[in-house]
C-alpha cells in the first residue's frame, strides 16, 4: 500500500504521452495506483458509485447514525482489524433491523460506512449509516412511513448495540479467533456506547450530498497537508470539541506515518456494505416494490455510462482534453511512457 501509493502519477508507473494537435504542447500523463488509501485515486471510484446510489434512493428522508466502539477496544481492533470491525458491521446491522421489525413491522434499508479515524489521524472505529425514513412491510404491500424527525430511541440503539456487539465479541473468543478476553471488555458492558443521530436530510440531494463527503473520504486528504519540510509535517483539522474551529497540528514525519498507516484495511475488506431491503440479494426486488408503493415506476432509473474524462469534467469542471498551453487544441496521445520499476499491487477493492 505505502509503495503504490507514494509511487501514484509519477514516473515509476508509467503512463502515456499526450499532445495538442494545434500547437505540439507536450505532457506527460502517468497512471494512478488506484489503491483505496490513496488520496488521489477515490474521486472517480467515489463518482461512479454516486451515480448507481442516485438511482437507488427513495423520495423519503433519511436518518444519519453514527456507531462508535469505545476506545478501550482499539488495540484489539488495531491487532485483529478484519474480524472486529466485521463484527462491527454485523452488530450495528442486527441491531437496526431488530428496531424496524419491532418498531416500524417491516424492514429497513441500510447503508452503513465504515471509517477508523478523527481528524488528528488517531484511531477512531465508527460506522456512518444512513437510512430511509420508513420500512416495507413484511408482505410487501406497504411502505410503512417513520415519523417525521424521529426513527429510533437513541438509548434503546445504543443498549442494544452493546449487547449485541460484546456477545458477538464473546463468541469469537470461544472459538479460538481473538485473544482472551480481558477485563477491560467485561466492564464495557456497564459504560455507555456513543450513538448519534441526526433529524432526516431534507432532500435526496442532501443525501447525495452527504454520500460524497463520507463514501470514498480516506483518512487524509491532500489538502490538510500545509507543510513538509525538516523532517516534520503540519496538518490542518477540525477541532470539534472547540466549535469545529480549524487548527493545525506538527508531527514528526515518522508519527504522521504511524497514525496514517494505523486506517490501512486488509485487502478485499468491505468498508461500505447494504443490509435490509437495500442488500444485494434483496435490493432489486425490494426497491422496485417500494418505488411502486410511493407512486414511483418500478424500474429503477439508469444512469448514464461516462467516461473518466468525461466524469472528471463533470466533478471538476477541467476538461483534460483542451490543451492547456493554447486553450484551443486538443490533446491527443502520441505514446506509452513505460514504468521505471515493477510496479506496486493495486488494490482497488
Amino acid at each position: 500500500m505505502v509503495r503504490a501509493v507514494s509511487a501514484c502519477r509519477t514516473q515509476e508507473l508509467g503512463g502515456h504521452l499526450d499532445r495538442c494537435e494545434s500547437c505540439g504542447f507536450e505532457r506527460p500523463a502517468y497512471n494512478s495506483c488506484r489503491n483505496r488509501h490513496c488520496p488521489k485515486c477515490q474521486s472517480l471510484a467515489q463518482a461512479r458509485w454516486l451515480e448507481k446510489q442516485t438511482s437507488e434512493l427513495l423520495p423519503v428522508g433519511y436518518f444519519h447514525l453514527v456507531f462508535t466502539l469505545p476506545h478501550e477496544l482499539n488495540r484489539l481492533i488495531l491487532a485483529n482489524k478484519k474480524i472486529v470491525l466485521g463484527l462491527l458491521f454485523k452488530a450495528v446491522s442486527k441491531t437496526l433491523l431488530e428496531f424496524g421489525q419491532t418498531r416500524l413491522k417491516g424492514t429497513i434499508g441500510i447503508i452503513a460506512v465504515l471509517h477508523t479515524w478523527d481528524q488528528t489521524l488517531k484511531d477512531h472505529f465508527h460506522l456512518h449509516c444512513l437510512v430511509p425514513a420508513g420500512a416495507l412491510s413484511f408482505d410487501h404491500s406497504r411502505w410503512i412511513a417513520a415519523r417525521k424527525n424521529f426513527l429510533f430511541p437513541v438509548k434503546a440503539l445504543s443498549r442494544v448495540f452493546r449487547g449485541k456487539f460484546l456477545t458477538l465479541l464473546q463468541q469469537a473468543y470461544e472459538r479460538g479467533k481473538l485473544p482472551a478476553a480481558n477485563n477491560e471488555t467485561k466492564a464495557l458492558r456497564k459504560t455507555n456506547w456513543i450513538i448519534y443521530a441526526k433529524k432526516p436530510f431534507g432532500s435526496p440531494q442532501t443525501v447525495l450530498d452527504y454520500l460524497g463527503r463520507y463514501t470514498h473520504r480516506v483518512a487524509l486528504s491532500n489538502d490538510r497537508i500545509l507543510r513538509i519540510e525538516n523532517g516534520e509535517v503540519t496538518l490542518s483539522y477540525r477541532d470539534r470539541n472547540d466549535g469545529d474551529q480549524t487548527k493545525t497540528l506538527l508531527l514528526d514525519a515518522q508519527e504522521f506515518i504511524r497514525r496514517f498507516l494505523l486506517h490501512v484495511l486488509a485487502e478485499g475488506f468491505m468498508r461500505i456494505r447494504h443490509f435490509g431491503l437495500l442488500a444485494n440479494r434483496a435490493k432489486k426486488l425490494a426497491l422496485a416494490q417500494c418505488r411502486k408503493l410511493l407512486d414511483l415506476d418500478p424500474a429503477l432509473p439508469q444512469p448514464p455510462l461516462l467516461s473518466a474524462k468525461d466524469l472528471l469534467f463533470k466533478i471538476t469542471g477541467v476538461d483534460l482534453s483542451r490543451c492547456p498551453c493554447c486553450c484551443e487544441g486538443r490533446m491527443i496521445v502520441v505514446g506509452d511512457l513505460p514504468a521505471l520499476s515493477i510496479s506496486p499491487r493495486v488494490d482497488s477493492s
